[in-house]
């Protein structure tokens, strides 16, 4: 028994231990199983999708003195601080934006740190729509933490600096970048956002030429959420009766003081109109003695608004005063004005010097003429709607500052950064190439959706052109894939077919790399009647003017004198203003422009209303070249019968469409561009009796 007792002892030893190791193998198992959950999580995590489910936000609890800050570097600069070298990873000239996964960060007692504005998440969400962003941070040339420090007044710092400090890849702040609107705390109100934050850049608010890292830093307008409701004004300075405007209060009194004394010693009263806080105290309202001013509204009424230096040097003024047209006054030395770095203030604001304050009206009276009051205002007008007028204007702009610098080959000059659409900005922006073209001949751009039996019949005619380099196909149907490899007609040269992300009309304008040669020719699936003889003018002629459209379809706009408008004219006269891009020839820069300098929307205007990309196009090429498009042939039939039923055109809506999109475009562009000619070029001696051995085009469609 004995002999049996310290056996099944030895049994029941052996078979805990037994257990133990299951348990410790499953444990073990279960932490690798864990730890592989995160880094998939991680690797699949998604900025666009979490900032939409605030309730997946993981909870961070920050311990003290876990982690030492790092101290801010005051003299960092684009080539010391920046490591450029993480850029440009994934392939493409282009910046990489990561944005750490969304926490809510806690103290020691569970009491949230810094909670999320409705601006920031608005920040947030604009770099993860825009074309720089990725979920990849292996591959990110910048990292945006999802810390919110936009408001210095409500910050705790220290917590921040170690927030910031805890972060994977912070790297002592290398590649970071923190946005702040309103910098300092009273008293002083440090023009700095006052966080340690080691090398990270500061997109801020209120920079002054002391604290500025120049090429570094990025200077931003301080952002005003509270008159959003308020529309913008673009009532022309000659309908406005005041002709400077001073609403900014609590400033200084001896700037109050140099304000007033011009009050008093001019002779018209409606030269300047000094407000000041009502009583009580409200933020939509602004008096003088016992007349009261709805605010930001009265702005609208004053030809030039004051910007004085205040506790703060960025000042909401500046943005309020842009967002009602009316042309800054701006006094406050040492002040670094948004996007320096882009904007040419001389145009758009007078700068004047403190020590001035007091001649002001005087010193803008003599300077300004009305004429240079217009320009400044409509200059005012166009940087706000460009770059001010929302969060998602300010952010964007930054992110592109940032891609100029880090990608300069790329970068768009100062006079693209300020010159707004108009016909004295006319240039010819194309000239002779040092070296050769990659390819000779052009590429032909076929955008499709689902006609395969018209496209394929396009595929073959164009073929037959001697000069046709390659055929790339813009499959735009998400849908449904594209036929097989074997189905597609045999041609001797490259054809290749591009699946799109997204079903927009201006895929058919990206620049792809596929296309090697100068020209493109665009054609719809649809044009399958023209010959190889009108294909081929069409590029001998594109070779003689190729800073224009050259095409085959023409059309005209005319002003209606009745409904005070332009419409689009399909009619057939003699007269042509554009030549639609249904058949045309272009040199692929205008690719490059209409893809990433269209003005305003109208980019996503034509991909809303899936219509008038051509229009666009038009107007592009007319205002950088005050040139009017070159009509070919007197082939006026374009479409094939069996594809009316599914045609645009066909409906009834088109033309009025079509003249709505005419009138947005040139109130975009601030004018009319396009130029109308009473010009075609045909093939000499195409219409002579001669045998054909005379002629080198003889297959020329009549109309």
């Amino acid at each position: 028994m004995i002999f049996n007792d310290a056996f099944m002892s030895r049994r029941y030893h052996n078979f805990f231990i037994s257990v133990l190791l299951v348990l410790l193998s499953g444990l073990t198992l279960l932490a690798v199983l864990q730890i592989l959950n995160i880094s998939v999580s991680i690797s699949n995590y998604d900025a666009k999708t979490i900032l939409a489910t605030p309730s997946q936000w993981q909870e961070v609890q920050i311990q003290k003195n876990v982690v030492s800050i790092t101290p801010t570097e005051e003299k960092c600069n684009f080539f010391n601080c920046f490591n450029v070298y993480r850029c440009g990873r994934a392939g493409h000239q282009k910046l990489s934006v990561y944005i750490y996964p969304l926490r809510r960060f806690l103290d020691e007692d569970g009491v949230e740190i810094k909670p999320h504005s409705k601006e920031f998440l608005q920040i947030l969400e604009t770099i993860a729509d825009s074309e720089y962003y990725t979920p990849d941070p292996e591959n990110s040339c910048l990292f945006i933490p999802p810390i919110d420090t936009l408001n210095e007044n409500n910050l705790r710092k220290d917590k921040i600096g170690e927030i910031l400090a805890s972060f994977e890849h912070w790297s002592v702040g290398e590649n970071h970048l923190l946005f702040n609107f309103l910098p300092g705390t009273p008293p002083h109100f440090s023009p700095s956002l006052g966080v340690s934050r080691g090398k990270a850049i500061v997109a801020g608010g209120g920079f002054s030429s002391y604290t500025y890292r120049r090429s570094y830093d990025i200077s931003l307008p301080v952002y005003n959420p509270l008159h959003q409701n308020v529309p913008p004004s673009t009532k022309p300075a000659s309908e406005r009766p005041w002709f400077i405007i001073s609403s900014q209060v609590n400033i200084h009194r001896d700037y109050r003081d140099d304000l007033e004394s011009q009050v008093n010693s001019i002779d018209s009263f409606h030269s300047l109109l000094v407000l000041q806080n009502c009583q009580p105290p409200n933020t939509t309202k602004r008096c003088r003695n016992d007349d009261v001013y709805e605010y930001p509204q009265v702005l609208s009424s004053g030809k030039f608004c004051v910007v004085i230096r205040g506790g703060r040097l960025g000042q909401t003024a500046l943005y309020d005063a842009m967002r009602a047209g009316c042309v800054p006054i701006i006094v406050a030395d040492g002040y670094i004005l948004p996007f320096s770095e882009i904007i040419d203030w001389k145009e758009a604001a007078i700068l004047l010097y403190e020590e001035e304050l007091p001649d002001m009206v005087s010193i803008v009276k003599k300077h300004v003429s009305i004429n240079r009051l217009e320009e400044m205002q409509k200059q005012v007008i166009w940087l706000y709607n460009e770059y001010f007028a929302s969060i998602k204007n300010i952010i964007e702009t930054s992110l592109k500052i940032l891609n100029d610098r880090v990608f300069p080959a790329h970068a768009r000059s100062l006079k693209e950064w300020n010159e707004r659409p108009l016909p004295q900005a006319v240039h010819n922006p194309l000239f002779l190439p040092i070296t050769a073209p990659a390819s000779d001949g052009f590429t032909a751009v076929i955008l499709t959706y689902d006609r395969v039996s018209s496209l394929f019949q396009v595929i073959e005619n164009i073929a037959k052109v001697s000069s046709l380099s390659k055929i790339l196909v813009i499959w735009n149907n998400q849908i449904k894939k594209p036929p097989a490899v074997s189905s597609w007609p045999k041609i001797d040269v490259p054809l290749k077919v591009i699946q799109t992300k997204a079903n927009k009309l201006s895929n058919r304008f990206y620049p792809y790399e596929e296309i090697e040669t100068e020209c493109i020719l665009a054609v719809d699936d649809d044009i399958n009647m023209m010959t190889a003889d009108e294909l081929e003018f069409g590029y001998h002629v594109w070779r003689e003017f190729p800073d224009r459209i050259v095409g085959f379809p023409s059309r005209n706009v005319v002003w209606n004198n009745v409904t005070m408008s332009w419409k689009y004219d399909s009619e057939w006269t003699n007269e042509v203003s554009m030549v639609l891009t249904g058949v045309a020839f272009y040199h692929k820069y205008w690719s490059f422009v209409y893809t990433t300098q269209m003005p305003g929307d109208i980019k996503d205007w034509v991909d809303y209303h899936m219509n008038c990309e051509d229009i666009a196009m038009n107007f592009l090429i007319a205002n950088r070249t005050g040139k009017a498009p070159i009509k070919v042939t007197p082939r006026k039939k374009f479409k094939c019968s069996e594809c009316t039923s599914g045609d645009l055109s066909a409906n009834e809506a088109h033309l009025v469409e079509r003249s709505q999109c005419v009138n947005y475009f040139s109130k975009v562009f601030g004018t009319m561009p396009l130029k109308t000619v009473e010009f075609r070029a045909d093939p000499v001696l195409f219409k002579d009796n001669l045998h054909q051995k005379m002629k080198l085009f003889n297959d020329i469609g009549s109309l």
